[in-house]
């Protein structure tokens, strides 16, 4: 299979698995694709990440940044 047989959806949710993999290992956290309006992307960020004041940033820099590296035009949103 080529990237290009990937749906959108299946391409950010494979990236939002290796950032969930990565949080988990070193945070103790965790980020949680809910789902996928037209470009607009809904996580939960669960785990340490819940009452951590920093998770704004995680969510907007490590989260969000990471998926505007392959997708410029999506917006990522918390959703609880």
């Amino acid at each position: 299979m080529s990237e290009q047989d990937y749906s959108f959806e299946e391409k950010v949710r494979g990236l939002i698995d290796q950032l969930n993999a990565y949080i988990e290992q070193y945070h103790g956290g965790s980020v949680e694709l809910k789902k996928i309006e037209g470009k607009t992307v809904y996580v939960h960020l669960g785990g340490a990440c819940e009452e951590c004041p920093l998770s704004p940033s995680t969510l907007q820099g490590w989260v969000a940044g990471t998926l505007r590296q392959f997708f410029p035009d999506v917006q990522v949103e918390q959703s609880f």
